[in-house]
């Protein structure tokens, strides 16, 4: 039996380093595509507080639509709404100058579908973090009844994530690191993945290495 993860939109911290640990991990096509999880947001960091960034999709199916099947929505300027929030909140990060542009052409290209537009945000993910690790999907929906199937665990974790950071839930499983506005906001755990790399480019695989 594979580990499998939900795809993710610039996943969370958590979720690269448990993807990075897992040998051969596998990313969900067939299941019921789940909204407001971790498929099509990541949270990030900005002067006024966490910001949710959410890719609009299009259900080709209604509720019965297979993640792999789900489209993008181009009818608002989504890209351009995120690269510049990202860009707003990051752009005094010590690394953004020398990692954006592999992040760049996630707001640049046209991408179909939504698990298109994730595999390139997280090849470029890998790019930064100087991984080879090819990005391997399943084939049919497997069952499973392992309490730490991450297709439940991870979409919780992005429904819980912002009463775990305000509650400071888990303050050992997420060493703290230099954020952008720590002069004006607490220290915020397990935000997009971009949120640690922009802060602390190299350092960030060491870091990733450390969480439980």
């Amino acid at each position: 039996m594979h580990i499998i993860f939900p795809t993710a939109y610039f996943p969370n911290i958590r979720y690269t380093a448990l993807f990075l640990r897992t040998e051969s991990p596998r990313i969900e096509l067939f299941e019921t595509y789940q909204k407001q999880s971790c498929r099509s947001r990541c949270q990030v960091m900005t002067a006024n507080n966490i910001q949710t960034l959410t890719v609009p999709v299009i259900k080709t199916n209604g509720n019965h639509t297979l993640t792999k099947d789900i489209l993008l929505s181009y009818a608002e300027p989504w890209q351009h709404i995120h690269q510049r929030c990202i860009e707003s909140a990051y752009k005094k990060s010590p690394y953004f100058d020398h990692y954006y542009p592999s992040i760049e052409l996630v707001f640049t290209n046209h991408f179909n579908s939504l698990t298109e537009l994730n595999q390139t945000a997280f090849e470029a993910i890998f790019k930064i973090l100087k991984i080879d690790k090819k990005i391997l999907y399943t084939e049919d929906y497997e069952k499973t009844i392992k309490s730490d199937d991450y297709r439940l665990s991870l979409s919780k974790d992005f429904a819980n994530n912002l009463q775990i950071q305000q509650n400071s839930q888990y303050p050992n499983n997420f060493p703290h690191y230099y954020q952008v506005f720590k002069d004006r906001q607490n220290f915020t755990p397990n935000l997009s993945i971009l949120d640690l790399v922009f802060n602390e480019g190299p350092n960030s695989m060491n870091y990733l290495m450390k969480i439980n």
